[in-house]
């Protein structure tokens, strides 16, 4: 074979040490709650955050995302992003700055694709609606208040370590079992605190004071200019706002003169809204990544950080949010964001969702939290297994209604369950069983 041979872990891992940054994470440190079970060496291919993306990648969680909604109602429709093909665009992206950077692109890809693992039906207002539910303001989902003092809250990017770290079941621990490093990635994508009342099961690893590593500050901004770039294309095809609107934003001034005579020659809409998405990615990346470039030299050059472990050890005494956009590009951002929300986000056709939202998870959580005989049975498995009860359905007839009144309700965990089951479900499913539940036909019975 002319000397070629299997390019190993340990290859691997010499490489990252090679070719990174000094600033970059490198696999060979990575930490895992649980070990990994026994692999032989020579059969070994993967670093561990690589293999991590690939436990990402095989999670029911993941496969779910194309059924969820980001902006627009995916189902309605062929075009509109939906949450997998935002998550990918966000992990393309994040990829590229990484790279770009010197970064560990194994972590970065890992983290942006798990990022959003936890995010509810209906997109950002299934959040709002679980949050609400929990804290007691949902008049229609009353819970007791020694319930309401115990069980916390909901956010999404805690919720995505929910899901890592508990609920899939694939491995002979509980979760994914992933790294430290790709879930404080996770958490971190987007704002977090470290008092947040929310249950996570594994607080180890996280780092909850401190700025994340290097790659889960790429992904958090990659996600930002995904987000409002793509939200900008989506609000365009559903003529939410016009091109001549958004030609007079200052981020797109910049990018029309790039595009020269073929935008503006153009006679076809719908090239001239990809042609300016296309720009715009270019301007804000080019931006982020040359700005984050000139504050790593300055740090560089301002606490003599020459090598590896120089990095490291200041790292770990004074972390910092380095990856971001210049102060020249930062009140363009700022601008085209206010406009996404302005005339997009808050359009009548992502307004109509939202009220949608309100409806059906509002709906379903009163149907399964009055009458818990209507979950699946997985779902009442889990609450025996965490509460030590019998299974409802073992119970004799007519029993049941005293054990739900007596154990079930008062218990938070009963309550955070039924949340883990509705923020898992796709927009489709949901709506599925509220017409099951509310709107029954013969052919849904």
């Amino acid at each position: 074979m002319n000397g070629i041979t299997a390019r190993l872990r340990s290859f691997l891992e010499a490489q990252e040490e090679a070719l990174l940054a000094p600033y970059a994470t490198l696999s060979r440190y990575a930490t895992r709650r649980h070990p990994l079970q026994p692999t032989n060496p020579q059969e070994d291919f993967r670093t561990q955050f690589a293999r991590d993306r690939d436990r990402i990648l095989h999670a029911r969680a993941f496969r779910r995302l194309k059924h969820k909604t980001q902006v627009y109602v995916p189902h309605t429709a062929d075009h509109p992003r939906t949450r997998l093909t935002h998550t990918l665009e966000v992990a393309q992206l994040a990829r590229t700055i990484a790279r770009a950077l010197g970064l560990n692109e194994d972590l970065t890809e890992a983290v942006a694709l798990g990022h959003d693992l936890g995010h509810t039906p209906f997109g950002h207002s299934g959040e709002k609606v679980l949050a609400r539910i929990l804290a007691g303001k949902e008049p229609s989902c009353p819970l007791p208040t020694t319930v309401v003092a115990e069980v916390g809250t909901f956010k999404h990017n805690y919720h995505s370590l929910r899901v890592v770290d508990l609920l899939e079941q694939r491995y002979p621990t509980p979760g994914l079992n992933l790294t430290d490093q790709v879930r404080e990635g996770i958490l971190k994508h987007t704002s977090w605190r470290a008092d947040l009342p929310f249950p996570l099961p594994d607080r180890e690893g996280l780092n909850l004071q401190r700025p994340c590593h290097l790659e889960g500050q790429v992904v958090a901004l990659a996600d930002e200019i995904a987000q409002q770039t793509h939200d900008l294309e989506d609000g365009l095809a559903n003529e939410a706002v016009s091109l001549a609107e958004v030609e007079q934003l200052a981020l797109v001034a910049k990018a029309i003169p790039i595009l020269g005579d073929a935008y503006r020659g153009e006679r076809s809409a719908f090239r001239r809204a990809a042609a300016l998405q296309r720009t715009l990615i270019h301007l804000l990346v080019t931006d982020a990544v040359y700005h984050t470039a000139r504050e790593l030299q300055a740090l560089t050059a301002g606490y003599g950080l020459g090598d590896r472990a120089s990095w490291q050890s200041f790292w770990q005494s004074d972390p910092r949010e380095v990856v971001g956009f210049s102060p020249a590009m930062q009140p363009l951002f700022a601008e085209l964001k206010g406009f996404i929300y302005q005339f997009i986000i808050n359009h009548q056709e992502v307004n109509l969702q939202d009220h949608r939202a309100h409806l059906v998870l509002t709906g379903l959580f009163r149907a399964y939290y009055t009458n818990p005989l209507t979950l699946p049975p997985y779902v009442l498995l889990r609450f025996s297994e965490v509460s030590g009860r019998p299974y409802l359905r073992d119970l004799p007839h007519g029993q049941a209604h005293q054990e739900v009144a007596t154990y079930y309700h008062p218990d938070p965990r009963f309550v955070r369950i039924l949340v883990d089951h509705l923020a898992g479900m796709s927009d489709r499913f949901a709506l599925s069983e509220f017409e099951t539940l509310y709107h029954p036909t013969v052919g849904s019975w």
